[in-house]
C-alpha cells in the first residue's frame, strides 16, 4: 500500500478525471464503488440543485469520491465549493489558475486538495504547503491544459521530489499504459477519456458515438471552441477535442473574431449535440474507446496492469 492509498483508502489507484459534462455523480459513483476515486467535474457556477443532484449519487458510499473545479471560475466565487465542502469529499481537485483560496478553504474543511500541473513551473507551485497530490498531465490529454510536455517527462521530473504523492495523467488508455505509468513512480492513475463513453457519463450519445469511432491521430489541440463561445479560459489552457467541421474550419479562430452569431451557433450545437461544431473534448487514449461499457467494466480493464507488471518483472528479473 502506498502513501495515497494509506490517505484516501481506495482499491485501484484510478481516478477517474473530474470531466465537466461527463464527470457527474453517476460516473464518479460507479467508478468509486468499482474501488476507485469517482471524481465529479464542475463547470463554471452550478446552481445549488445540480450540485445536491450529483451528490446524491456518492453521499451514501463508503468509498472515497471527490470534485474537480476549476480554479479561475472560483477566483470571484468560492460557493460552489463551499457548496460541496458540506458534503465532505475526500478531495477537492483545483487545477487551471490561482488555487491559493480554494486550496485554503478546502484544508479549513479537513479536505485533502489536488492540483494538476503541465509544466515544471505549475509543479514547483504544487510543492507548497496547501496542496497535497501532485497530478501530472501531459499534452496528449484530453480536455483543457497546457500543451507543453508529455506525460512521461513531466512524471519523472514529479517523482524525483519524492515527498508529495504523483497522480500521472494523460494518454492512459489501457492497462499497458497503467503499468507503464506506476512503474515510473506514479502511485496512481487520472484517467478521463476511457470512461467518455461509460454508460454512467453524462455525455450526449451523439458525443459518446463520435469518441468511439475516433482514433488517436484525430484530435487536436485547440482555443477555437472556448473562444467561440466566448469563455473565460485564460489563454495557456488550450483544450484537446476530436477533430470536426468547426476545429478545421477555424485553427486560426482569434478573440478578435468571436462574433455574437458564432457565440450563438457554438452554444445551439452543444445544445443540439451536434458532434461536427461542438466540442468533444478527448485525449489521444481516444484510440482505445471502442464500446459503451460501464465505468466498472473500464476499471476492472485498467486494473490488470498487476498482470504485465508480474511479467514485466519476470522478464528483468
Amino acid at each position: 500500500m502506498n502513501d495515497l492509498q494509506r490517505l484516501l483508502g481506495y482499491r485501484e489507484p484510478i481516478f477517474n478525471a473530474p470531466m465537466a459534462g461527463a464527470a457527474g455523480g453517476a460516473l464518479a459513483a460507479a467508478v468509486s464503488a468499482a474501488g476507485g476515486v469517482g471524481m465529479i467535474g464542475v463547470s463554471g457556477s452550478p446552481q445549488k440543485t445540480w450540485i445536491e443532484e450529483q451528490v446524491s449519487h456518492v453521499a451514501e458510499l463508503d468509498t472515497p469520491w471527490g470534485v474537480g473545479f476549476m480554479a479561475w471560475s472560483l477566483e470571484q466565487d468560492l460557493a460552489p465549493l463551499e457548496n460541496f465542502l458540506e458534503y465532505s469529499p475526500a478531495l477537492v481537485s483545483l487545477s487551471f489558475g490561482d488555487v491559493t483560496r480554494g486550496a485554503a478553504l478546502a484544508h479549513e474543511a479537513g479536505v485533502l486538495t489536488a492540483m494538476q500541473v503541465g509544466n515544471a513551473a505549475e509543479l514547483e507551485r504544487s510543492m507548497q504547503d496547501d496542496i497535497d497530490i501532485i497530478v501530472v498531465r501531459g499534452g496528449e490529454g484530453g480536455g483543457h491544459g497546457r500543451n507543453e510536455v508529455g506525460t512521461l517527462p513531466l512524471l519523472q521530473l514529479a517523482t524525483a521530489q519524492q515527498v508529495k504523492p504523483v497522480v500521472a495523467a494523460g494518454g492512459i488508455g489501457t492497462a499497458h499504459g497503467m503499468a507503464a505509468v506506476l512503474a515510473a513512480g506514479a502511485q496512481a492513475a487520472w484517467v478521463g477519456t476511457r470512461f467518455l463513453s461509460a454508460t454512467e457519463s453524462l455525455g450526449h450519445e451523439n458525443f459518446k458515438k463520435a469518441a468511439r469511432a475516433a482514433g488517436m491521430d484525430q484530435t487536436v489541440y485547440t482555443r477555437a471552441f472556448d473562444i467561440a463561445q466566448q469563455l473565460a479560459w485564460p489563454a495557456e489552457f488550450g483544450g484537446r477535442a476530436l477533430r470536426n467541421e468547426f476545429s478545421d474550419a477555424h485553427q486560426d479562430l482569434s478573440s478578435w473574431e468571436a462574433t455574437s452569431d458564432l457565440r450563438e451557433e457554438m452554444v445551439q450545437a452543444r445544445a443540439q449535440a451536434r458532434e461536427q461544431i461542438a466540442p468533444v473534448y478527448a485525449g489521444q487514449a481516444v484510440e482505445f474507446v471502442r464500446a459503451e461499457t460501464s465505468a466498472a467494466q473500464v476499471v476492472t480493464e485498467l486494473a490488470g496492469f498487476r498482470q504485465i507488471l508480474r511479467e514485466a518483472a519476470g522478464r528483468f528479473s
